[in-house]
């Protein structure tokens, strides 16, 4: 075979015996084809990639496999490439065509020619007949070593063991982070496993997540303020009128504004009767000021009950009898309790914020036992009291919260029908960095998400996806020059993962680190061969069920 001038380079001895030091230096396997900006081909000799095969060096091994990572040599520096995708020369069986996408460089040591100093972007490429040289481990760890920026540990860089996978905190914060990922595939363990490191670099931080499976509260109930039904005592004057709205009015269409009309009227009256309100020069609706229940039913039949007004009873008596109804049902008390009406504001912001954080800097808020109808108004009210804390503490000193939303396409979908959830989301992706709220979005269906909301997110964390409209919107969402990492989402084992984007430094694939029992999330698998066969108390299960079940949790 004519490889080339120089192909002699190509050949490889054989793999050193297992008492021999493995060798210090390997040959080039390939040189560069073609040059087009980040991306651009080589072309790399078989015989070549099957001499590494055995090699003692795990990276050196897998030398040419989509998802790998190659070097050249130019001038005193090395170029790193990512191999993207692979194809036989048409012209010659004995070679292969790949396309490549440049990583970065970095410094080449002079005695050794190491690889050290590595930095992303490309100075000076390669021309076309540049050799082509494997990655090693050693390479590797210098290529994703954490430089002194703020970092997390998460696992290790594949195929490695021990060359340590860093996430920026600061960096994947600013600019807010997506975890997408197939069920089963351990995204909530991941979740629970970022989090966590995140917790220990930082214990008196301010983190939010809104869990609607009632999954991490087993996960951080050392490390985290734990709130569901039973202890959030979130007082509902706290919701602005939109969310009124969409708790109180049952109409759609004309009749649906002539209600918000009414209520807005009397809402304004409600809050208007509070001593906070009365001190306020001009008071709006959406002002979070206490207010009575009785107060707004009681100025709703006043309003009814007026000669001069226009229309029908039928709006009023609508809206009373639905206030009165969620007052009395149970069900709603964490929310619309009797107990609920002093202004607790400040309590409740420094409850659910962490301020100060006493070393639980993660507050779990588990909004499984809310009842469906108002679940997404309590996630609004929550993201919009962060964000707007944000706003109106500008000139405070800065406290920025960290909002995490597990299952986010229900809150944020991609055809939203103007939810006030769907809306406050996403503003805050557009624009909560500027005001040091971070979010973060954990989905198993990416392509269910609003458009533009993942786009928004300046690091994804991708496991694997089985759905092909998930991943072509992942890839989308991605960089250009992690095309070739993204190749492999489909092929990912359990709790592996693609990240790229602003809290890495290169593209990188990851293996996840174990996570201690008792910091796991409730959420593995049943064992359905092993739970079937556990027989006896049945009677007693259903029984406790019914109780818990009529109680409402209670």
């Amino acid at each position: 075979m004519s490889f080339m001038p120089g192909a002699d380079a190509f050949a490889q001895p054989m793999p050193a015996p297992a008492d021999m030091a493995p060798p210090q230096a390997v040959g080039p396997v390939g040189f560069v084809l073609a040059i087009a900006g980040s991306s651009s081909r080589a072309l790399i000799d078989i015989a070549s990639l099957q001499a590494l095969a055995g090699h003692p060096d795990p990276v050196v091994a897998t030398t040419g496999q989509v998802g790998t990572q190659i070097k050249m040599r130019v001038g005193s520096a090395w170029l790193v490439a990512n191999v993207r995708s692979l194809q036989l020369d048409p012209t010659d069986n004995d070679r292969i065509m790949a396309d490549i996408d440049f990583l970065g460089e970095g410094d080449e040591e002079r005695l050794t020619g190491k690889l050290y100093n590595f930095r992303r972007g490309v100075t000076r490429y390669p021309t076309p007949g540049c050799e082509v040289h494997p990655i090693s481990t050693a390479d590797l760890k210098q290529i994703y070593a954490a430089d002194d920026r703020a970092h997390i540990e998460i696992g290790a860089v594949y195929p490695t063991r021990d060359t340590r996978a860093a996430l920026y905190v600061d960096a994947m914060l600013g600019k807010h982070f997506a975890l997408v990922g197939s069920t089963g595939t351990g995204k909530s363990t991941s979740a629970a496993l970022i989090l966590h490191r995140i917790c220990d670099l930082a214990p008196q931080g301010h983190i939010v997540m809104i869990d609607p499976h009632g999954e991490y509260s087993a996960a951080f109930r050392t490390n985290g303020a734990i709130y569901d039904v039973n202890n959030l005592q979130m007082p509902y004057w706290l919701m602005n009128f939109e969310e009124h709205c969409e708790v109180f009015l049952t109409t759609q269409g004309s009749e649906r504004q002539i209600d918000a009309d009414i209520l807005a009227k009397c809402l304004l009256q409600a809050r208007a009767k509070n001593r906070i309100g009365q001190e306020i020069a001009k008071l709006t609706v959406d002002a979070p000021v206490p207010y009575l229940l009785s107060d707004l039913t009681n100025g709703i039949s006043q309003e009814m009950g007026k000669m001069d007004r226009a229309g029908d009873t039928a709006p009023y008596l609508r809206l009373k009898t639905k206030i009165e109804e969620i007052k009395a049902d149970p069900r709603y008390g964490f929310m619309f309790s009797g107990m609920l009406v002093a202004d607790t504001m400040q309590q409740f912001l420094a409850r659910v914020f962490r301020l100060p954080g006493d070393g639980k800097p993660i507050s779990i808020i588990d909004v499984s036992g809310v009842p469906s109808d108002i679940t997404s108004t309590v996630v609004a009210v929550l993201s919009r009291m962060t964000f707007d804390f944000a706003i109106w503490s500008r000139n405070e000193p800065k406290r920025p919260v960290l909002l995490v939303c597990e299952e986010a396409h229900r809150y944020v979908p991609r055809h939203d029908n103007g939810s006030s959830v769907g809306r406050i989301l996403s503003r805050i992706a557009k624009e909560g960095r500027k005001y040091g709220v971070s979010l973060g979005l954990i989905t198993q269906r990416p392509s269910d998400l609003a458009d533009g909301v993942l786009s928004q997110c300046g690091t994804i964390v991708a496991m694997r996806l089985n759905n092909e409209v998930d991943q072509a919107f992942v890839r989308a969402a991605m960089p250009e020059g992690a095309r070739g990492f993204l190749d492999s989402i489909p092929a990912l084992r359990n709790r592996e993962c693609i990240i790229c984007g602003e809290g890495v430094a290169v593209p990188i694939r990851v293996s996840f680190d174990g996570l201690e029992e008792n910091r796991r999330p409730a959420s593995s698998d049943p064992v359905f061969s092993d739970l079937w066969r556990d027989v006896g108390g049945e009677e007693g299960i259903i029984h406790r069920t019914i109780q818990k079940w009529r109680a409402q949790g209670k």
